[in-house]
């Protein structure tokens, strides 16, 4: 290029000139991404600069691409997890491993970036405070932020061999691992130090590099361009809301005198991989799943046959992505509810129309007469984490003013406490272990959805059925210091091994739910 017509950064060590045109609009997560294709830097909030995925170090400083204007990191260093040294990405990626302090990946690399800045500046590696205050830049939907901060702790740079070349891509678990790891999350899923580098196999990092790009427009319309960057300013997308406007639950209370009565708001999944898949022209498109279920939100998505569609009408590879605010809009939500329930376990469910409701609820809860109402809203589906059955089974927990053992449909069982000092404690029946850091970290995940779910989660969504919240803090994820300590016991088995984690969820739930005296309406906003 010549000079005076670009700006000059230097990352991971290399001298990268971008144009003055690109650099007056592109962020510095653009020209990562999109231009040098830097796939450790995921973009989870399009871009709000709200779930920490995108980040990365700025002179060892630890910042967000995704709302940083790529001028304004002329003649700077930028390092990415990819920069740096081999034995260090390869010490935290183990590091992270060893706790289970990653499941999907998806947001590990950007906080090893932000440990990592911690770390060379001094951190204490036995202060746990000081590493969650540094997560509160981030977002994690999966590990429930217990196991990220043992990762913290773990990490001992003494360890390091730097002499000793490591590929951080070949350093993967299988066998048990994999396998309860797949038992847990429901899908075929990777585990190990190369999946905390962010190596799971998301989607979009493997798309060619020639693939058109395709992102909805206002009507939703699939805008086609040569970068994610035209993509979006043709689609005229406008950043996505965070509200401060609440709404009642969207469900009336059914007719009648109960003992316990419930009602539940719109809660997002909050997965933070936004939908992606790319298809070449008479291909198979990539499935959005990758190295994650999403909690059963994606099983329905559009992307894979919108991207197969696209690339055969326009006779090249394309890249199909969701914004932040496309997946909130259009992907499925957990049913609200209103019920009723007597300590003999009878009573009404109104539940918002979905196909297989009144069966999930009937299979844990036969006593419980299911309504299904039509509501005006965002769509629902069962395929969602425990979408039914779980509060029905916390209705009749809190009918009987005990936890008790709960039993999930997928056999696996879990009972659970709230201690004096908030703690939770609960105890996990799950067939076989396998691997007990991978079954622990998914329980702690699952009991830290559980707690965030009845105490901050919903969505506010008015009468007319429209969505106010579109950025993803404002669906109410608990943060890593707001997160108490979470106790997992094992049971030992030779049974086959089945998921445990559903059943930690019911039971925290129900644990919660109980020990705040059984409150009527989630979330729970005040102890």
């Amino acid at each position: 290029m010549e000079s005076g017509r670009s700006i000059e950064i230097v990352v991971n060590g290399r001298n990268v000139a971008i144009g003055e045109s690109i650099a007056e609009s592109a962020t510095l997560l653009d020209v990562l991404r999109d231009d040098l294709h830097l796939t450790s830097v995921k973009d989870g909030c399009s871009p709000q600069g709200q779930c920490g995925c995108c980040t990365v170090l700025v002179d060892g400083v630890p910042r967000v691409s995704c709302v940083t204007p790529v001028r304004r990191v002329r003649d700077r260093t930028v390092t990415t997890l990819e920069g740096l040294p081999d034995d260090l990405s390869a010490a935290w990626a183990e590091s992270f491993a060893a706790a289970g302090g990653s499941q999907c990946g998806f947001c590990t690399p950007g906080i090893i970036c932000r440990f990592e800045g911690l770390r060379a500046k001094g951190g204490d590696h036995n202060d746990r405070e000081a590493a969650a205050k540094a997560l509160q830049a981030h977002l994690c939907r999966c590990t429930g932020w217990q196991t990220v901060v043992d990762a913290w702790e773990a990490f001992d740079d003494h360890h390091r061999t730097p002499d000793a070349p490591v590929d951080v891509r070949t350093l993967n678990r299988d066998g048990d691992a994999a396998r309860r790891a797949t038992i847990e999350g429901g899908v075929a899923q990777s585990v190990g130090p190369a999946v905390a580098a962010g190596l799971g196999g998301f989607a979009d990092d493997s798309a060619p590099v020639d693939a058109l790009v395709a992102v909805l427009n206002k009507d939703g319309q699939w805008v086609l361009a040569e970068n994610r960057a035209e993509a979006l300013r043709l689609a005229g997308k406008v950043q996505g809301r965070r509200t401060t406007a609440v709404f009642d639950p969207p469900i009336a209370m059914p007719e009648g005198t109960f003992d316990l009565a419930l009602r539940t708001s719109w809660v997002e999944p909050a997965y933070l991989e936004t939908d992606a898949s790319w298809c070449v022209p008479g291909g198979d498109p990539v499935s959005p799943l990758a190295n994650g279920g999403a909690f059963g939100a994606k099983q329905s998505s559009e992307v894979a046959e919108a991207a197969r569609r696209l690339a055969n009408e326009s006779g090249r590879p394309v890249r199909v992505l969701y914004s932040r605010e496309d997946s909130v809009r259009r992907g499925p939500k957990r049913p609200p509810l209103a019920a009723g329930v007597n300590r003999d376990g009878t009573g009404v469910v109104r539940v918002a129309r979905t196909p297989g409701i009144g069966e999930a609820i009937a299979g844990v809860a036969p006593g419980l007469l299911v309504e299904e109402v039509d509501v005006a809203g965002p769509p629902t589906s069962t395929a969602i984490r425990g979408a039914g059955w779980v509060e029905a089974v916390v209705l009749l927990a809190g009918a009987r003013g005990d936890v008790g053992w709960i039993k999930a449909p997928g056999g696996g069982e879990a009972t659970a406490s709230v201690g004096a000092d908030g703690t939770l404690h609960v105890s996990v029946r799950a067939g076989a272990v396998l691997d007990e850091t991978v079954l622990r970290s998914y329980c702690i995940g699952a009991a830290h959805m559980a707690l965030s779910w009845l105490t901050s989660e919903s969505l506010a969504v008015d009468e007319n059925g429209e969505l106010h919240d579109l950025t993803i803090r404002s669906f109410g994820v608990l943060r890593a210091v707001d997160t108490p300590c979470i106790e997992i016991t094992v049971e030992p088995s030779t049974d086959d091994p089945v998921n445990g984690s559903d059943a930690v969820l019911a039971s925290v739930a129900a644990a919660v739910w109980i020990d705040r005296g059984c409150p009527s309406q989630w979330p729970i906003r005040d102890r």
